[in-house]
């Protein structure tokens, strides 16, 4: 993972980890790999990575059984709910641009039309 310097590094985990949870390679209920494993991987401090945690167990995306480890929340109106903010915020990136280039709102929407159709399935 390639961090951007202009951002605090347990944010971009926190961004990491929820769309791990959101494609499903971390699913509802099974648990999440271990901090330190975490911090390999991603080549940063395990504090870095306990701290993303803490904000995900904040948002009720994870859960700590004490001596069992994290799991990804088995509650799916929580993972429809982040579905849904992600979805928006990239739905608001998009409108602003289609509108700061003066498109037309129903230009803007057959824009998007056209290209869900022509990606579908690309994942």
């Amino acid at each position: 993972m390639k961090f951007d310097t202009e951002r605090p590094i347990w944010l971009q985990l926190v961004a990491e980890f929820e769309r791990r949870i959101l494609i499903g390679e971390w699913p509802s209920g099974e648990k999440v790999p271990g901090v330190r494993d975490l911090a390999v991987e991603l080549g940063v401090n395990p504090n870095t990575v306990q701290r993303a945690f803490a904000e995900l167990e904040r948002g009720e995306m994870v859960r700590t059984e004490r001596t069992t480890g994290r799991f990804v929340t088995d509650q799916p109106g929580r993972i429809d709910d982040l579905r849904r903010s992600a979805g928006a915020e990239a739905a608001d990136g998009y409108v602003r641009e289609a509108q700061r280039l003066g498109m037309s709102k129903q230009s803007a929407i057959d824009l998007l039309g056209r290209r869900w159709e022509e990606t579908e399935g690309q994942g």
